[in-house]
């Protein structure tokens, strides 16, 4: 009877090492390229504002870019105020230091909630972005970001998961008032999308994160909203723990229509 259990442990350690190493190496590859999103104004307080995270892409500089993934909605709205704030992110050059970089949009894709932005600067580590038509429903998956806008830190933190479901983004909502006009136009012209539901819990400033490979640390898709549960302050206390990221693929093709991958 002892020796069975000692084989046993034994077998758990050899087979659960490699894929604790996997997650280990994979945040370590990942952490240096999440950067943050935000908007700096010297004469607003506080002077930057945290919108959401990022993630550095290569512009075929052998593993090194200025290029930033986001989401979309992260950048500033018409609506807002401040719009006169630049936009900025923050890079970590050191475990101690942030470094702010101003950047410019280059290409904003409001479909798929994506938007390319470009640094100043020095290039820092890329993210490979591998191409997410082999993703399957059950599949591990981490992603990574700054929950709560940052009030954990601006250290990124990293969440595990699996894909539940992969599914239409573009559905008929409940009621008529609901489906609007730009709804029924989308759906009518193609405009309806596979998007990856995640069994894991995203907040808020999570958005724009990379969902990855926590075996390779390869990008397959970014994170950009969460299923929140009555009002958006349940969110931090009752989180549901469904959150939804748009596949890489689509990232793959913003990078392609820039002739900059």
């Amino acid at each position: 009877m002892k020796s069975r259990l000692l084989s046993l442990v034994l077998i758990g350690l050899f087979f659960g090492a490699p894929v604790r190493a996997d997650i280990l190496n994979a945040i370590a590859k990942v952490k240096p390229s999440v950067v943050i999103v935000g908007t700096f104004k010297t004469t607003s307080s506080p002077r930057f504002g945290l919108r959401g995270t990022g993630f550095v892409v290569s512009n075929g500089n052998r593993g090194q870019g200025n290029l930033v993934l986001t989401n979309a909605h992260v950048l500033q709205q018409p609506s807002e105020e401040n719009l006169d704030a630049g936009l900025v992110v923050q890079i970590r050059v050191s475990q101690t230091e942030l470094q702010m970089r101003p950047v410019v949009v280059l290409e904003v894709d409001k479909l798929h909630d994506l938007a390319l932005l470009r640094f100043e600067g020095p290039p820092v580590p890329a993210l490979n972005v591998r191409d997410s038509g082999m993703v399957q429903e059950g599949q591990n998956i981490a992603f990574m970001g700054f929950p709560i806008g940052g009030a954990l830190g601006f250290s990124p933190v990293t969440h595990r998961g699996m894909v539940s479901s992969i599914a239409a983004a573009a559905l008929p909502t409940p009621t008529a008032q609901q489906l609007n006009e730009k709804t029924i136009l989308s759906l009518r012209g193609g405009g309806s999308f596979n998007i990856f539901q995640l069994d894991g819990t995203a907040y808020p400033g999570n958005s724009g994160g990379p969902l990855f490979d926590p075996e390779t640390g390869d990008v397959l898709g970014i994170v950009n909203m969460v299923f929140i549960k009555g009002t958006r302050e349940s969110a931090l206390t009752n989180p549901s723990g469904i959150t939804y990221a748009i596949p890489s693929v689509f990232i793959l093709q913003l990078l392609q229509r820039s002739k900059l991958n």
